[in-house]
């Protein structure tokens, strides 16, 4: 995760004047009380790992109170804020009575009233208001929140008190106190949680009739080491929980604000959100504990015991120290401040990246999409009407100026290659999450995105391999115009539950006498088309009940690392099961696969070869590994992005022409075609062009390099035929590659095929710069491109 530098600031002197190094907070969260009078069994502060309010006093000592308004007025007067917005909050902060409320209003509105407006809230369950607190409540201007999940039966499935008794009553009470004209002005709104159990339209219906100012849905909190529950295997249950209110709301006329879904609309004409849960607005808030700590968001508190914990608070510690923070500076970064996998995502400016909580999965912190990313990317699809998945917007700030410069010198380093990969991997899922709308149309697709989902939970590790796969980006973007069928979505998910080592048994599509296993190989039907079972248990393999990959690791199967299978061991040749493995060659550590099996493959303008001899085979491979050993010694700078990017290669036709052929196409991320070659000299220089083609490929996925209405062509020294500027832009990036190659090898020969190279280059990078037709991305990166040229000898 990208991280703002310098975050630590110094504590301010004396005089209060700001350190100029954060950016200022203007949200607080007071935990009035640590205690609460109900047993909500979804609540993050009692129910989840972190368990630090046990250490808590009951309530803040009104010496804490006055510690931290002292505190916010301090920083708001610093920082010239207009206002700050104080949310008194628990537990339940009613615990503490109309007296204690009374005296914490005042103590805040003495301090921040002088030097910023003071926007004073609360939450609450509502169990204990009454009139008299309703009377505090108007005489300090605080407004309510109130926690209901809908009718009786909604909301007594999880808000209930310890002995199981219902709060359903005692809600609706309080949410009648606050209708009434007197205490009017103090009901801010319900919130609810969704459970997909409940009926979205009763719900609804339940929470209008109470009158509310605003309503808010929250998602239970959850993250990938804890998900969400998923009845029945569905994708999307929580965003279709939310649009049946969405439709409904229309239809309706909107007749009261749903904060999540007007911050999506909003979002949608170019404004900031109203919500942390979506939108890349800045997240300036800090909690205060009972004892004075402070704290971050409360909600990470469903992640793992600390992960709120900042080691600050109000006695010792001004609220800069807090705002410099890691965890809270971050999560005022914007777009920044998110895994690359988020920020290559075409909706990222509606959804944000979901609430900081849910992105957390062991191992890699909170570096993560969030949990509920399938929900989120439906739901902004359908509430923002926004673009086709894979067409994504391209922001031009998709890829920071440094990545940019770093490609744009032509190498470019493993790091900038790993956001590449990110990119990849995002509109994969992406374009998956799309199909899975048409999934109940095909029950074979149905099975196999139940499975997918199922593993992306539990062995993620599994899934990702799969989804990297370079074909299976160009089935899926097929798929999504009509030109493949659905149902070799289970051939996916067959693929991850063998790499997972999982149990499964689904139904999975023959086609042309072969089901595909991307990444693994094929297994030889015994009909041309049509439909058999596959079963897997611990890597043992069976189709239509007869056992194809006894074993993982052996005969052809995956290795127990999840790799695939080597062409240089006998034993996985192909066998009269049928099974049709995988070649690959490791190159120390780097494990590349040499596919003639998925069929998906035949994406290029030369036909690909059939299925290799293992003699062949054997050939390629080795040859293969060679060619990559060769890079990293005569081109290490460009190994780092072939060893990072190239999952495969795929074996051409030659034309008889007896010219040396290669290809990528962005459709196939991750994979170069070549034609059979004499030498790993030659194909290590088709391997780096190829490269090249990938990474730009993967850059224009996510920025607007050059204006693409603007049709014209140029005149470049490789072609006879004028190119388009995208024609053209990919040329020099690749010659520049080639050149840098060559200019390293000795001889005269290479000395003459380094001049031609880098003449073709030259000259092409000015045509490109008098044109007129790049952005200010592009600009910089072709004359990064320049700067690189004019270095060579």
């Amino acid at each position: 995760m990208s991280r703002p530098s310098s975050l630590r600031s110094d504590p301010a002197g004396a005089g209060g004047e700001p350190t100029g190094r954060v950016a200022p907070l203007t949200q607080y969260v007071l935990k009035l009380v640590s205690r609460c009078d109900l047993a909500c069994d979804h609540c993050y502060v009692y129910e989840h790992p972190d368990q630090s309010w046990r250490r808590q006093p009951r309530m803040m000592a009104p010496e804490t109170v006055e510690a931290v308004a002292g505190r916010i007025a301090e920083h708001a007067a610093a920082h010239r804020l207009d206002g700050v917005r104080v949310v008194l909050h628990g537990g339940e902060p009613l615990l503490a009575g109309a007296a204690r409320l009374d005296a914490t209003a005042a103590a805040l509105r003495r301090a921040v009233d002088p030097v910023a407006r003071l926007d004073l809230r609360m939450q609450s369950n509502g169990v204990l208001l009454t009139p008299a607190i309703c009377d505090v409540l108007v005489a300090h201007d605080i407004k309510v929140g109130i926690s209901l999940d809908g009718d009786r039966a909604a909301n007594d499935r999880h808000r209930r008190h310890a002995n199981g008794a219902s709060s359903h009553r005692q809600v609706l009470r309080a949410l009648a106190l606050l209708r009434s004209p007197a205490y009017r002005s103090a009901y801010a709104g319900i919130l609810c949680t969704v459970d997909v159990a409940n009926d979205p339209i009763r719900v609804y219906e339940a929470l209008l009739a109470e009158e509310p100012p605003h309503v808010d849905f929250l998602l239970p909190h959850a993250n990938w080491d804890n998900p969400p529950a998923r009845p029945d295997g569905r994708a999307t249950p929580y965003a279709d929980w939310l649009l049946a209110v969405h439709r409904r709301w229309l239809a309706d006329g909107r007749p009261v604000p749903i904060r999540l879904l007007e911050s999506l609309i909003s979002t949608a004409s170019g404004h900031g959100s109203r919500s942390e849960a979506v939108g890349l607005g800045p997240a300036d808030l800090v909690v205060v504990e009972t004892d004075g700590t402070f704290e971050q968001v409360d909600s990470l508190k469903s992640a793992f015991e600390g992960a709120a914990a900042t080691g600050l608070d109000v006695f010792r510690h001004r609220v800069d120290d807090a705002a410099a923070h890691p965890g809270i500076a971050v999560r005022q970064t914007g777009l920044a401040g998110l895994c690359a996998t988020c920020q290559a995502c075409p909706v990222v400016r509606h959804c944000g990246g979901g609430l900081y909580a849910h992105r957390y999965r062991a191992g890699n912190g909170f570096d993560n999409p969030s949990v509920y990313c399938p929900d989120l990317l439906k739901l902004v699809r359908v509430v923002t009407a926004a673009p086709a998945v894979d067409e994504p917007a391209r922001p031009a700030d998709s890829l920071s100026p440094d990545v940019l410069d770093d490609l744009g010198a032509g190498p470019g380093t493993a790091g900038s290659a790993e956001q590449l990969a990110a990119i990849h991997l995002a509109l994969v899922r992406a374009l998956l999450v799309a199909l899975s709308d048409r999934v109940d149309s095909d029950p074979v697709a149905a099975e196999g995105w139940r499975l997918l989902v199922d593993l992306d939970d539990r062995r993620p590790e599994a899934v990702r391999a799969v989804l990297t796969h370079p074909f299976v980006r160009r089935w899926a973007r097929r798929c999504r115009d009509g030109a493949a069928d659905l149902s070799y979505l289970a051939c996916v998910a067959a693929a991850a539950a063998v790499h997972a080592r999982v149990r499964a048994d689904l139904p999975v599509p023959v086609r042309d006498g072969l089901v595909g296993l991307p990444t693994l190989g094929a297994i030889a039907g015994r009909a041309e088309r049509g439909v058999v079972r596959l079963a897997t248990d611990e890597g043992d393999v069976r189709v239509g009940g007869r056992r194809v990959i006894p074993d993982a690791g052996r005969d052809g199967g995956p290795a127990r690392d999840g790799g695939p299978a080597r062409a240089d061991d006998p034993a996985r040749a192909d066998g009269p099961d049928g099974w049709l493995p995988v070649r690959a060659v490791d190159v120390d550590g780097h494990r590349l696969l040499l596919e003639d099996t998925d069929p998906h493959r035949d994406c290029y303008d030369v036909p690909v070869e059939p299925r290799l001899t293992d003699a062949a085979a054997l050939g390629w491979t080795r040859q293969l590994a060679r060619a990559v050993r060769r890079i990293d010694v005569e081109a290490p700078d460009y190994a780092a992005g072939l060893r990072t990017l190239l999952r495969a290669v795929v074996p051409l036709r030659t034309d008889g022409t007896g010219r040396f052929r290669s290809a990528a196409a962005g459709a196939a991320f991750g994979a170069v075609a070549v034609t059979a070659v004499p030498d790993d000299a030659t194909l290590a220089v088709l391997l780096v062009h190829e490269v090249q083609h990938l990474k730009l490929s993967a850059v224009l996925d996510v920025c607007d390099l050059f204006d693409r209405d603007d049709t014209r062509t140029l005149t470049v020294p490789w072609r006879d035929d004028p190119r388009p500027v995208e024609g053209a832009l990919h040329g020099v990036y690749a010659h520049l590659a080639v050149a840098d190659v060559w200019r390293r090898r000795p001889g005269p020969v290479a000395e003459g095929h380094f001049r031609r190279y880098r003449a073709w280059t030259d000259g092409a990078i000015d045509a490109l710069l008098d044109l007129g037709v790049l952005t200010a991305p592009g600009d910089r990166f072709v004359r990064r491109m320049r700067a690189t040229v004019d270095g060579w000898p």
